[in-house]
């Protein structure tokens, strides 16, 4: 396998930005007065998490590209809680956008194991 040549080689950070899309529809059907409020922390959550990825990868060293993909691991945890505040406040069933947020997560820990990893050698 060849190794990526941009950020928009990683399948971290293309299954980070179908989940951005995802959001921004989803959000998109919430109450006109969240707008300021839950609309736009979760999208400027969800953001950061692709954004962070694709900051992570022209970093030189090991350790700055692992804190950018530990901020974008932040960033999941707080679209994670986003989601749950979503489906509590009842605006909108959000299963799948849990499943895609699960699956970054996953890849974004591997991708920082592997990293880690190559440092220690």
């Amino acid at each position: 396998m060849e190794p990526a040549k941009n950020f928009t080689d990683l399948i971290v950070w293309q299954k980070a930005h179908k989940f951005v899309l995802e959001v921004y529809s989803f959000a998109a059907r919430f109450p006109r007065e969240e707008i300021y409020a839950l609309t736009s922390q979760f999208r400027r959550a969800a953001v950061s998490i692709a954004a962070n990825i694709a900051e992570g990868f022209k970093k030189k060293s090991n350790k700055d590209k692992i804190r950018f993909y530990n901020i974008s691991q932040g960033s999941v945890e707080e679209s994670r809680y986003y989601l749950i505040l979503a489906k509590d406040l009842k605006y909108g069933e959000n299963h799948p956008l849990f499943e895609l947020l699960i699956e970054v997560s996953k890849i974004l820990d591997a991708y920082i194991t592997a990293i880690d990893n190559n440092s220690e050698s």
